[in-house]
């Protein structure tokens, strides 16, 4: 069949968008496979700068993306779970293990391709394990990545023989800076310079781009990288848009620097019998190699520059005076008024959930000014809870045929769980805080990142929750569910495992054995009062059995 110029931009547009969404395939079934553990050995290894580095490149390469990576790293540290200068450290690292990701993935690991899509399909229909179905998912996207690269290399061949191409092309080769800029808004525009820095290369073995093209789209693909994550920041604590905005200066700092190397004095030859398209991936390996070892010694001076370029933000108030999204005006809309208390619904999860981030910090170091805080944000908690509940009481319908009975119970049940959360924190949370700092007592090492892991577990259930409570998705929904089943066995398990330690009599453990259960307890409570927003959503779809009692 003849190829037309709309023949070949719909081809090549269509394999594309397939090389872009295999990306995000395989990342998303990493993130549900491995998501909870990768998080916690990522906050673990980071005792020094080389192991935060080595833990971001091998979660980098496990999830097909550093920005996946920018995102965890944000996480914790807005916690304060990890500093700044380990948060810097595992994003150079993350930047290298993209590239290593996009040099295997160009390899000839593509033979396979058949087999990982057999088998993908395969493990996905057959297994009910979630894990297991991942494991499939990851198989298929691996899959369908090579099948995309085939596609482009195919739906290019047409292009080869075209004068019009191969002046584009040429004029790409001879504007360096328009070819680096164009690159760096196509890796930002698909969120994955992975994805990017593939299609780059594989244009350029079929003879496409010219090396000089390919160099610069690389190069820009590595700043588009980098400003992703500095979009998805944006609204983040100050301490996360610090690094974000360090690895910025020094990724796209970086490429635009080796930019203006290479016009001013060419392109380096290697002396190997390489073709465009792999001269072109491992320029990018080598860039961010170089860049890991030149930057992380300098994470530490550089987030001091950082920290006095980008101030601290001020505190936000909590004195009660927040605007309130309930409005009287339309009690008598019943669709409207359940919308506006579940805003209102919605601010309370976000502000509790800002709690649970600054409570655990007061096991470590305990700062009266902060446990005030904590008190005074569940009092400001407790009046929107009863505002939301008196708001919920007076809705009403004209049609007499409309009952708003229910959803008004269910949304004051969620209300009233809110406030029992942000109670756990307040009250036990921060006393039990007080009570370790007033009796000068110190958790042992294990006890402390087992509290740690807890909490962090803990957390992401809270954003969970609020999710649901944002979108009723049914599927996050039952999701919500079984995470409060494996965190009641998570809870049971520490337990267990603080038991034994205390057989073995260490002082630590002994000193701080009641604090210790008591804290687990209280975020299990916790974890419970957030379950609790998927329920009526299951409800509502018939998902949920009336009893948990076996039948004889």
């Amino acid at each position: 069949m003849e190829s037309t110029p709309v023949l070949f931009v719909v081809n090549m547009a269509a394999a594309a968008a397939l090389l872009i969404w295999a990306v995000r395939l395989v990342r998303t079934g990493f993130e549900r496979a491995l998501g909870a553990k990768l998080r916690l050995w990522l906050r673990r290894s980071t005792s020094n700068r080389l192991a935060a580095a080595g833990s971001g490149a091998a979660t980098a390469i496990l999830m097909q993306s550093s920005t996946a990576v920018a995102v965890l790293m944000a996480g914790f540290v807005s916690t304060g779970a990890i500093g700044s200068v380990a948060g810097l450290a595992i994003m150079l690292g993350a930047d290298l293990g993209s590239a290593i990701v996009a040099l295997v993935l160009n390899s000839k690991l593509a033979i396979v391709t058949p087999l990982l899509l057999l088998a993908g399909v395969m493990i996905f229909l057959r297994s009910s394990a979630r894990r297991v179905r991942q494991a499939g998912r990851i198989l298929i996207g691996l899959s369908l990545i090579f099948l995309s690269l085939d596609l482009i290399r195919q739906a290019s061949q047409p292009l080869t023989n075209l004068a019009g191409a191969e002046a584009a092309m040429r004029y790409l080769a001879g504007d360096a800076i328009f070819a680096f800029v164009l690159a760096a808004l196509f890796a930002w525009l698909v969120h994955s310079s992975v994805a990017a820095v593939l299609l780059f290369a594989t244009l350029a073995a079929q003879g496409l781009l010219p090396l000089e093209a390919t160099v610069s789209m690389v190069l820009g693909a590595n700043l588009g990288g980098s400003v992703i994550a500095v979009i998805l920041t944006l609204k983040a604590e100050t301490a996360v848009r610090r690094v974000v905005w360090c690895n910025l200066l020094l990724r796209g700092g970086g490429a635009a620097v080796v930019l203006s190397l290479l016009v001013n004095y060419g392109l380096p030859t290697p002396g190997l019998d390489l073709g465009a398209g792999q001269q072109a991936l491992y320029l990018h390996l080598a860039f961010n190699l170089v860049l890991l070892v030149i930057g992380l010694p300098l994470v530490g001076p550089l987030m001091r520059i950082a920290g006095m370029l980008v101030p601290d933000a001020p505190q936000r108030q909590t004195d009660g005076a927040s605007r309130s999204a309930l409005d009287p005006t339309v009690q008598d809309q019943p669709r409207r008024a359940f919308a506006c208390a579940q805003r209102e619904l919605i601010e309370m999860g976000h502000r509790i959930e800002i709690m649970l981030r600054e409570a655990i910090g007061l096991f470590d170091h305990y700062d009266e000014e902060t446990a005030g805080k904590q008190r005074a944000e569940l009092r400001n908690l407790t009046q929107m809870s009863l505002d939301i509940r008196t708001y919920l009481s007076r809705v009403h319908s004209n049609d007499p045929q409309e009952d708003t009975g229910n959803r008004a119970f269910e949304l004051s049940g969620i209300a009233v769980n809110l406030e029992a959360g942000a109670d756990v924190i307040a009250r036990k949370m921060v006393d039990l805080a007080q009570v370790k700092d007033s009796e000068n007592l110190q958790f042992s090492s294990d006890g402390w990142r087992e509290l740690s892991d807890f909490h962090d577990v803990v957390l992401r259930n809270v954003q969970h929750g609020i999710s649901v409570l944002m979108s009723e998705d049914i599927g996050l929904a039952r999701e919500l569910v079984e995470q409060k089943e494996r965190v009641r066995d998570l809870e049971q398990s520490l337990q267990r495992t603080h038991l034994k330690r205390l057989r073995k009599g260490k002082a630590e453990t002994f000193a701080t054995s009641a604090i210790h259960l008591d804290l687990l307890r209280a975020l299990k409570m916790l974890n419970t009062s957030f379950a609790m927003i998927a329920y009526p959503v299951l409800e509502d779809r018939g998902e949920l059995l009336e009893s948990r009692l076996a039948t004889s």
